[in-house]
């Protein structure tokens, strides 16, 4: 199943509500994700230009499209951004894929 990383930042608004009503957001996320036949691997706080981030494993790039703008509809966050994870042993095949398609490229002004 492919794994997704999703960054998010709260809204002040968010934080704020969250502070007056603490809440299991990891138990929230995994009930989400599984309405999609996806799992929660992690879910981390942190420090910097994002709140947190998760990982998940997801049927495919429709479902993790569809849990972000889900989530992006609640109007909680500032800021959402996902994207597809590759374990290093799919990179040599990436880069196969990579080489045939670049071999049938042509930049721009060549």
């Amino acid at each position: 199943m492919p794994k997704f990383a999703t960054f998010f930042t709260f809204k002040g608004e968010t934080i704020n509500a969250y502070i007056e009503r603490p809440s299991d957001r990891a138990a929230a996320v995994r009930k989400l994700l599984e309405g999609v036949n996806g799992k929660l691997e992690s879910y981390y706080w942190m420090f910097g230009p994002y709140d947190g981030f998760i990982v998940t494993d997801m049927p495919d790039s429709m479902s993790a499209a569809a849990v972000s703008l889900a989530v992006a509809s609640t109007g909680g966050f500032a800021h959402l951004e996902t994207h597809e994870l590759f374990t290093a042993d799919q990179l040599a095949p990436l880069v196969a894929k990579a080489k045939a398609a670049r071999g049938a490229y042509k930049a721009p002004g060549t």
